[in-house]
């Protein structure tokens, strides 16, 4: 197995007190100094200092730095011996682990997701460790941290809604930390990643209304900032306007609900958004389809078209997920996302770049339509 970049500053720093540069009382190198010295993120130095500290190499003192320990040469010596004599029999005894971080699940999308990479983790003789960030840039930073300091082998990210990338995630692919991003890519970002298209899912979703002769169709959505599922959902929803030789409305494309996002799943975005749903459906009457993006999106535009004394029947409204109704049947026409092929080619891929192997950067999981009946 290929060493990982903390373990050669770790074994670096024990060269270096076997030679003799450095003595019992040395101040050993900072996070930054280490980082910039050998071009690695401050997760890795940081990770490196955490191991030598563990083992009882250095003292790490708060506000002044890391010191080799008093009489360390001899321990180191006979850690040495200890090892050769054991070999690798603890870590025999013990799964590696891996993590999986995602800002949400439910029901409708997420959990089956979630179901398979921990199913086809314990296939390939792994742990999972899954941390939920409900959509927070500082949680994700956190998780990814946390993680990492608990020495997982590798990585699956959904990555959060947002309009910056996140700092942390992207030093570890700088580091060639083997990662695997699921559900979405990030744009220039050469890392692996495993999703739907979603570009040509939306232009069908959106094709099955023209096809049921509507000509004026809205488009709902949360705020695509730089999330690569959303964006591809708007750009395959405009497509299908183009390929059938339709005028495309921009004020129908309504992309400012954020009640669905995970860090607002409250009441209050709720209703926000439902107060702009409603204005938007007194303003445009004569708009009888809709795509929206989600499922949730989807039923808080039926609540609202409920709320106005209106028959659903009047309305298409298409979604991606779904669930179904009392009776098993999918209550919108929606589209699938195969979340269990999703999750055992995230963890397949993963696995492959643990062992040294090429992998895409790229892998598109086929989708399908269910139309309600």
């Amino acid at each position: 197995m290929e060493e990982h970049l903390y373990e050669q500053l770790y074994r670096h720093i024990i060269h270096e007190i076997k030679e003799g540069r450095l003595k019992a009382g040395d101040r050993v190198s900072s996070e930054k100094e280490l980082a910039e010295q050998f071009g690695v993120s401050r997760i890795t130095s940081k990770k490196a200092l955490e191991k030598l500290a563990e083992a009882g190499v250095i003292k790490r003192i708060q506000g002044k730095g890391s010191f080799v320990a008093s009489g360390v040469t001899g321990g180191l010596e006979q850690k040495r011996h200890s090892e050769e004599r054991t070999g690798m029999v603890p870590a025999e005894k013990e799964r590696p682990l891996i993590g999986f971080i995602i800002p949400n699940f439910s029901d409708e999308y997420g959990l089956q997701l979630l179901r398979s990479i921990e199913k086809q983790s314990a296939e390939h003789k792994y742990d999972l460790i899954i941390k939920r960030t409900w959509g927070s840039k500082e949680e994700e930073e956190r998780a990814i941290q946390l993680l990492v300091s608990l020495g997982i082998k590798g990585l699956i990210v959904t990555p959060i809604h947002g309009e910056h990338y996140n700092a942390e995630l992207l030093r570890l692919v700088l580091d060639k930390f083997p990662i695997v991003l699921v559900d979405r890519y990030l744009k220039g970002i050469p890392v692996c990643s495993v999703y739907t298209d979603n570009k040509k899912a939306a232009q069908d979703l959106t094709l099955h209304l023209i096809g049921r002769g509507h000509d004026k169709i809205a488009y709902l959505s949360p705020p695509e900032e730089n999330t690569s599922t959303l964006e591809e959902r708007i750009l395959g929803y405009t497509l299908a306007f183009t390929q059938e030789g339709l005028k495309l409305n921009q004020d129908y494309c309504l992309t400012n609900l954020k009640g669905t996002l995970p860090m607002n799943l409250n009441g209050t975005a709720i209703d926000s958004d439902k107060k702009t749903i409603k204005s938007f459906l007194e303003q445009y009457p004569e708009v009888k389809a809709f795509v929206a993006s989600e499922f949730l999106v989807a039923t808080m535009l039926a609540q609202v078209i409920d709320s106005l004394g209106k028959s659903l029947d009047e309305y298409d409204i298409v979604c991606f997920d779904s669930l179904n109704d009392y009776l098993g049947k999918p209550i919108f026409t929606h589209i699938q996302q195969d979340e269990k092929r999703m999750g055992e080619g995230a963890v397949d891929l993963l696995v492959s770049q643990l062992i040294g192997e090429a992998v895409p950067e790229q892998r598109i999981i086929e989708h399908r339509m269910v139309v309600k009946k």
